[in-house]
């Protein structure tokens, strides 16, 4: 399977940046990654919702040619790890080659991608930044494919 996650502008952080690299790097052991870095398209001045439609076209854009959209917003279901974990089984059992996680920049996702989303997942009731999202999924999606294999990394 292949994990597609288009990131709206690089992170900035240098340890939540070595974090995504960590993860990612451990995740290719069970999926093949794609990280594309969008390049931002937008003013800071401009209104919310016209940086928000910008970003939407160009996660959109990344994720037409996926089977399989997920969007992860705070409305969104939220899975237990185990939970997470079956969604990947079921998804790899429907002959499901590239899932694309959609992930807002600091303003959230724009309608459109929500609606266009065939599932809209949470990581937490709290609130993250949108580049701690980056790395939290990355965990998470190693941890359910650990879970999958029966590591121990889980306990």
């Amino acid at each position: 399977m292949k994990v597609l996650i288009p990131f709206l502008g690089k992170t900035r952080e240098t340890y939540l940046d070595a974090g995504i690299r960590d993860y990612a790097g451990r995740l290719g052991r069970f999926a093949t990654v794609d990280l594309p870095v969008l390049r931002e398209r937008h003013h800071r001045k401009e209104p919310d919702e016209v940086i928000k439609a910008a970003e939407a076209a160009q996660l959109m854009e990344q994720a037409a040619a996926a089977p399989l959209r997920v969007a992860l917003d705070p409305q969104g279901k939220i899975p237990d790890s185990e939970e997470l974990a079956a969604l990947l089984t079921q998804w790899e059992d429907q002959g499901i080659g590239t899932v694309c996680f959609l992930i807002g920049g600091h303003l959230g996702l724009h309608r459109l991608v929500l609606d266009q989303a065939h599932l809209t997942l949470s990581l937490s009731r709290l609130t993250f930044t949108h580049e701690m999202t980056r790395l939290i999924l990355l965990e998470q999606l190693y941890r359910a494919w650990t879970i999958k294999a029966g590591h121990k990394y889980h306990k």
